[in-house]
């Protein structure tokens, strides 16, 4: 009967305990029921007895599934992943071949693996550098479907290394201007969000669309991340100073296509890793990613005040600082819609699969509509965004099951309308108009929204994983990892 119901289930020993048998059965239907719904990162919190592992004393064969292993990890961790995240999938794939007691150490840009093979035998290690850094959601979503697939199947390691160079090399899943698009659709819709018009909506495009391009060039020449930035908050800048100069008359607000481009840059920094780390106990990591996101913030400021300085220098006039309230529930249809297309845009920029673009636009209009009514309750902006991210990061978890979807391309995307571009403009403002506490208070207050907005969806995620399980596991209440052995 339990071959009938799991024919993966290996024994490994006698069975003597009805209830035993029992417990193996309702297991396994367990977890056909809920394995295609589940993100990986919670289906590997316990790997799988091995259907057949590998010889612990072939030096090569334990060599292959550390390396597939470390690959795996790479990928994740690439894209963002936190480092507990990141252990965890490592593991469950070592474990899945045979390899249960491995020391992992994920750092921010290394995967070491020591895998203990018994008391006769060294240990076998070995270590991978992650070289780049990679927001590309399909790869991501790829290694996902891989991870479960050996999962299910535990795919023979040779196979498994055969898919995971096929996901590695394959080109984007669609051209690079689609991508220019998003990133440029995602500066309009932010620039509506903050209360653009027409206008500044379709200058934030335009002008986040030469960014793109510019820094594509800026990159195949090989000039570090740093000046890229810091160009593309010079570009972000300019038309605004023209505007605030030669556009006399026209009703609009410059500074909004400042901060909206400065949200663009901000959107592509690993600032949910960096705080997920810090919180989840990977200090090293946590202050490695966050001293990333704060240089390459200072030079999207750097790039903003080099335009700024340049144009008082010339008698241009500099687009000013409007301290009212940026988000409120005025024109809450089109503002809910703004912050969908926003995270649809940058879920799409990402080269994220469709069905994850519409995961993307839900997590971006619920995060949208939770912060302005928190925040419409009379709560700050950070409390809101708290709030808000604590929602989206639930909701986007489970969301993410459905549609089998790695949660942190719900996350990252979700929290796209609500990064502090603005406040990181005001600031600015401040500190080179001789201003130093509103521009302290604006840069504090736009680190801290940034925290809250990382912490939220953590907080948010670990409540969906507690919420994962549907009723009959719950009433399942004999079944442990060992029942699966």
């Amino acid at each position: 009967m339990t071959d009938e119901l799991e024919p993966e289930l290996v024994r490994t020993g006698p069975e003597t305990q009805p209830s035993s048998l029992w417990h193996r059965a309702m297991g396994a239907v367990t977890d056909r029921l809920v394995a295609q719904r589940r993100a990986t990162v919670d289906s590997v919190v316990e790997a799988p007895a091995p259907l057949k592992p590998i010889d612990l004393t072939d030096d090569a064969a334990v060599t292959e599934v550390l390396d597939l292993a470390e690959r795996v990890g790479e990928v994740v961790l690439a894209s963002g992943t936190a480092v507990t995240d990141t252990s965890t999938q490592v593991e469950f794939i070592a474990a899945t071949y045979g390899l249960a007691q491995c020391d992992i150490d994920v750092t921010y840009n290394s995967i070491r693996i020591s895998a203990d093979r018994g008391p006769s035998l060294p240990p076998a290690s070995t270590m991978r550098v992650v070289q780049y850094r990679s927001l590309d959601f399909t790869r991501l979503t790829a290694v996902d479907r891989l991870t479960r697939r050996i999962r299910r199947e535990v795919v023979p390691p040779q196979e498994a290394h055969a898919a995971l160079d096929a996901i590695t090399t394959a080109p984007h899943p669609y051209n690079r201007w689609i991508a220019t698009f998003g990133w440029s659709l995602l500066a309009a819709s932010i620039a509506l969000l903050l209360g653009g018009g027409v206008l500044v909506a379709t200058v934030s495009f335009a002008t986040t669309l030469l960014i793109d391009r510019c820094n594509r060039e800026l990159n195949k020449r090989g000039l570090p991340f740093f000046f890229q930035n810091m160009m593309g908050g010079i570009i972000a800048t300019l038309p605004a100073i023209l505007i605030q100069t030669f556009g006399e008359g026209l009703d609009t607000n410059p500074s909004l296509i400042v901060a909206a481009g400065i949200t663009v840059l901000l959107s592509g920094l690993q600032l949910v890793g960096a705080v997920e780390d810090a919180i989840t106990g990977a200090p090293i990591t946590a202050a490695a990613r966050m001293l990333e996101v704060l240089v390459m913030t200072g030079a999207i400021i750097g790039g903003v005040g080099l335009a700024l300085r340049g144009a008082q220098a010339f008698g241009a006039q500099v687009p000013p600082i409007d301290m009212s309230p940026s988000y409120d529930i005025t024109n809450l249809p089109l503002k809910i819609t703004a912050g969908a297309v926003a995270a649809a845009a940058f879920a799409l920029a990402c080269y994220a699969e469709r069905r994850a673009l519409t995961v993307a636009a839900l997590s971006g209009a619920g995060i949208t509509v939770c912060y302005l009514f928190v925040q419409h309750a009379g709560f700050g902006p950070v409390i809101a965004a708290a709030v808000s991210a604590t929602a989206i990061g639930l909701a986007g978890g489970l969301l993410a099951r459905r549609a089998v979807t790695p949660p942190l391309v719900v996350a990252i995307a979700g929290i796209t309308p609500l990064l502090p571009g603005l406040k990181v403009y005001r600031g600015l403002f401040a500190l080179i108009n001789d201003d130093l506490l509103v521009g302290l208070n604006q840069m504090f207050a736009a680190l801290v929204v940034g925290c809250a907005l990382g912490g939220g969806i953590t907080l948010g995620e670990w409540f969906a994983r507690w919420l994962r399980r549907p009723r009959i596991l719950r009433r399942v209440t004999g079944v442990r990892p060992d029942d699966f052995t």
